[in-house]
């Protein structure tokens, strides 16, 4: 299987991403840069993609926000407005994930 190019995680979350401990993550994209299926590289290691699904910023839930290693939904907010702002109407992919390689 190919793997592609990293989808990038903050330095501060790959330790979670590679440790399975963050398995989801929100982006602000135009069009999606992961499919179901697909692997990218994340430092060392690898992560391979279950789902990605687009939902209103204001719909993500609360164990998303868990699962994303943030503390609360406006650390979350703050993290994906790194693309541009945030609003509870903004369209996000949600993008889930399991580790395939910790190296």
């Amino acid at each position: 299987m190919t793997t592609f190019p990293g989808m990038e995680f903050s330095r501060e979350l790959r330790a979670g991403v590679l440790s399975g401990d963050i398995t989801v993550t929100f982006r602000l994209w135009r069009t999606p840069k992961a499919r179901v299926g697909g692997r990218h590289r994340v430092g060392d290691g690898s992560i391979e993609i279950d789902a990605v699904d687009v939902l209103p910023f204001g719909a993500v839930e609360d164990e998303d926000v868990a699962r994303c290693g943030e503390p609360d939904r406006e650390s979350l907010r703050r993290r994906a407005a790194h693309a541009g702002p945030v609003h509870d109407d903004t369209l996000l992919y949600r993008v889930e994930f399991h580790v395939v390689d910790a190296a």
